[in-house]
């Protein structure tokens, strides 16, 4: 377990320098940096898809409609960006890296039931790591951007942002099961290799394309405000 947490904790650093430096570089590099992920994750897509369904036709369709959704996703992060600032971005993004450690630390300390036979992997016990850290882990991390930033981000800490975190753990989860839905039905264990620890970049990222949009969505329904 040691080894394997150290190997995804220096791949989520080394992603998150990367994409902390894209997001307050420039516009532009922001826009390459998501352009060049989406990308990424629809190959990934196409692979997993191609190798569940033989159906020609069903398996264009829903490359298709998965190729119209993170273009979605690409056109609704750079709108976030622009319209709310650099915060908004790193907070869900960080709500969602909080959801993925607690639901594996806490997991595999843990252990007992499993969540779904979905994922094996995945346990009743790491579902609640999962809400907890993001509740937990985000609402420091605002404290934090609070005390540093001139122009602090005025979240209200409320019932409502309460369960606004708990369903963006929940919509993290759902995304990493639909993943592992695919890897399993395609008899795959990773996306693919190019992040050691993580296998692909749908590996990383599976929660975070499914819980920002939907996430949004809540956030705005849910009436709040920053």
């Amino acid at each position: 377990m040691m080894n394997s947490l150290l190997k995804r904790t220096i791949t989520s650093l080394f992603l998150i320098l990367i994409l902390c430096f894209c997001l307050f570089y420039s516009d532009l590099s922001w826009k390459i940096l998501v352009s060049i992920f989406s990308v990424i994750c629809f190959y990934e897509f196409c692979l997993l898809i191609n190798k569940v369904y033989i159906n020609k036709i069903l398996s264009t369709i829903l490359i298709f409609l998965i190729g119209l959704y993170l273009y979605f996703f690409y056109l609704l992060i750079i709108k976030i960006n622009s319209a709310y600032g650099n915060e908004i971005i790193l907070i869900l993004i960080i709500a969602c890296v909080f959801s993925d450690i607690g639901g594996y630390i806490v997991g595999k300390l843990i252990g007992g039931p499993k969540l779904s036979k979905i994922s094996p992997n995945k346990t009743i016990s790491g579902s609640i790591g999962s809400i907890f850290f993001t509740i937990i882990g985000t609402c420091l991390f605002v404290l934090f951007l609070n005390k540093i930033d001139k122009d602090p981000i005025l979240f209200e800490f409320s019932i409502l942002f309460l369960i606004w975190l708990i369903m963006m753990s929940v919509f993290c989860q759902i995304g990493d099961l639909f993943i592992s839905y695919l890897k399993r039905k395609a008899n795959v264990k990773d996306t693919g290799k190019i992040l050691p620890g993580h296998g692909g970049i749908l590996d990383r990222v599976d929660g975070m394309i499914f819980a920002i949009p939907f996430g949004v969505l809540l956030f705005l329904t849910l009436g709040l405000v920053i």
